[in-house]
């Protein structure tokens, strides 16, 4: 592979609008359609440096820069619109985490990738609401984390406390959401706040092979630990009040609770069991890609619908697991406020999926046409009227979620019509790394983060203290920023900004 100047390669890249670079055709070989990606200012320096330091002489090992990865997946076969990269792009497994590409499903030639949906299958974010204030938390805001601590098993290891045994678990893999209101652990109208009502239909647990089960099987109900989290959030501003008001939002100070996980060590081993299949499937049907991390599979091809159908058991097990982990919530806030989580009108605003594959009807090019969408590190965010929303967000749009890292605001944003046509109606997910965690770790020391939070007047509980330094806000791009240029593009649109008062973190 020859490595081109870092001037050279700027000659492939156009600034379109004051948010969006385009990507040309050349800028990696045989790109079918061209690439997009969306920045502000400082966004944007920090997507050139990363192409700039790649062309450096000698720059070999670890992941190629976000520009090339959006470039790459624009060269997979069946790729239509444009490969595009969201405000909080940076380097991933294969795919960018923050690309997503849409592949038509009527070319015999298109492709799924299990890099374009990532190793954290339906990794999502779901928002409950309350009606308390925050007077009425900060005098029992210590009790509030314990308890929410004690409640929800986190950390690397953590092994769930919701009873299951193997039976269980294949019905849960099938069932979704289903089994949880089934089982009595979800509440009957969670399900429509959820995208996909909280079931992927095409699941088949016997496209799981064993040792994913057994992975899966004592993480149900857990947290994790990495990036994922459950934290109490006072609403602090409100950038549309209509919308917000249809979600349950009434005012400043309002109490909502945020947990961001996914399908833990089960969606890991659906993902790397996939990829050895791939990669003899790819030798098989002659498909060439521009990097090895890219393994596909035809769609239609034997391969392509066992990653399907097990992918979708992954989205299962973690739309069950969010499911799990708001019971344990309701229950947490139930105690440490001597009432009924019901009550405490603790209901699901929205729950959103952030690294899956979906088939979805589109426009391109003036005709409606059946897709695959890879979302990695990306949130669906379907405009008003779209059928594939609940009745109660019509005409607001859809919901999203957007999750700040640790100590920093989050967001929920709306879909809009805009988004629908030029990123097939997709939107940014969160912060972004902005430091790998190795170099977090080597730069950042956990009782500076520690006592920071402390001093914003937030309580953390931590399973693993020293995995706080890879997740400190300074390891990623600033949200405010990402979220800003989602707006300013017209993806999607600023509805309410959270912060938090309580983190509980594995």
């Amino acid at each position: 592979m020859v490595v081109r100047s870092y001037n050279d390669e700027l000659k492939f890249l156009e600034k379109v609008t004051p948010n969006s670079w385009k990507i040309k055709k050349g800028f990696v070989n045989n790109m079918n359609v061209e690439g997009v990606f969306y920045v502000n200012e400082i966004l944007e320096k920090l997507m050139f440096e990363e192409l700039r330091n790649a062309c450096k002489p000698g720059m070999v090992g670890g992941f190629l820069p976000g520009m090339k990865q959006i470039a790459n997946v624009a060269a997979l076969p069946g790729i239509v619109g444009r490969s595009v990269g969201l405000p909080d792009v940076h380097s991933g497994y294969g795919f960018a985490i923050g690309n997503m590409a849409a592949f038509d499903m009527n070319d015999p030639k298109a492709i799924v990738s299990p890099g374009g949906v990532g190793f954290d299958i339906n990794c999502g974010v779901r928002l409950l609401r309350t009606n308390l204030s925050e007077k009425d938390v900060l005098p029992i805001k210590e009790q509030l984390a314990q308890s929410m601590f004690d409640h929800i098993p986190v950390g690397v290891g953590s092994k769930g406390i919701i009873p299951m045994n193997a039976h269980d678990l294949e019905e849960a893999l099938e069932m979704g959401m289903d089994w949880s209101l089934r089982e009595g652990y979800a509440w009957a109208e969670d399900k429509e706040h959820c995208e996909e009502y909280g079931r992927m239909l095409n699941a088949d647990s016997s496209k799981v092979s064993l040792r994913a089960k057994k992975r899966g099987l004592p993480q149900l109900g857990t947290l994790g630990a990495g990036n994922h989290y459950a934290e109490v959030q006072v609403v602090d501003e409100i950038y549309d009040k209509w919308s917000a008001s249809k979600m349950g939002i009434d005012g400043k100070g309002q109490v909502c609770v945020m947990i961001h996980s996914g399908s833990r060590g089960f969606g890991h081993q659906v993902a790397t069991d996939a990829l050895v299949a791939m990669e003899k499937a790819m030798k098989r049907d002659k498909i060439d890609v521009n990097d090895r991390q890219l393994a596909c599979a035809r769609i239609s091809s034997q391969e392509g619908q066992d990653y399907l159908k097990s992918m979708s058991a992954a989205a299962n097990f973690a739309w069950v697991n969010r499911s799990s982990m708001t019971f344990l919530c309701r229950q947490a806030f139930a105690k440490a406020f001597n009432t009924t989580p019901d009550d405490l009108d603790m209901h699901v605003i929205y729950d959103v999926s952030h690294n899956i594959a979906k088939t979805e009807t589109h426009i391109v090019d003036g005709k409606e046409r059946t897709l695959l969408v890879h979302r990695k590190g990306s949130t669906r965010a379907f405009p008003p009227h779209h059928p594939l929303i609940p009745v109660d967000y019509q005409l607001t749009g859809q919901p999203v979620l957007i999750g700040g890292t640790m100590g920093t605001c989050s967001y929920v944003l709306t879909g809009t019509e805009q988004g629908m046509h030029e990123t097939f109606g997709s939107t940014c997910h969160g912060a972004g790394r902005a430091l790998s965690r190795a170099k977090s770790r080597r730069n950042i020391d956990y009782h500076d983060v520690l006592d920071r939070l402390q001093q914003q007047g937030i309580s953390i509980r931590v399973a693993s203290p020293k995995l706080v330094m890879e997740e400190a806000p300074e390891s990623y791009k600033n949200v405010t920023d990402v979220v800003d240029t989602c707006h300013a593009a017209g993806i999607s649109k600023k509805c309410i900004k959270l912060r938090p008062i309580a983190v509980i973190k594995g």
